[in-house]
């Protein structure tokens, strides 16, 4: 049984809609939000000083860091996954 029960097919057809669009909206919020973490984090550990342009220790290190940061987030959202699911079962 769904919330829209009460409503007509194109209601129910507008709010499932909007809930998506919703769902989109915050996922791209949440990117965003998770692209300024480590773009706070990298440059801090790898910016010594900001200049013209990046010297290539500099460019390696933030690549690096960018990288090391999505793995991580990726490897904690899947272990939360797992979890989750395990104590669904």
């Amino acid at each position: 049984m769904d919330n829209f029960d009460n409503f007509s097919a194109s209601d129910k057809a507008e709010a499932t809609e909007l809930q998506r669009m919703i769902a989109i909206e915050q996922q791209k919020a949440q990117f965003q939000a998770q692209v300024h973490t480590f773009t706070d984090v990298c440059w801090d550990k790898c910016v010594d000083s900001p200049g013209s342009k990046l010297d290539h220790r500099t460019e390696t290190c933030l690549q690096s860091c960018v990288e090391r940061f999505i793995d991580t987030t990726l490897t904690i959202t899947n272990r939360f996954t797992q979890m989750v699911q395990k104590g669904a079962h």
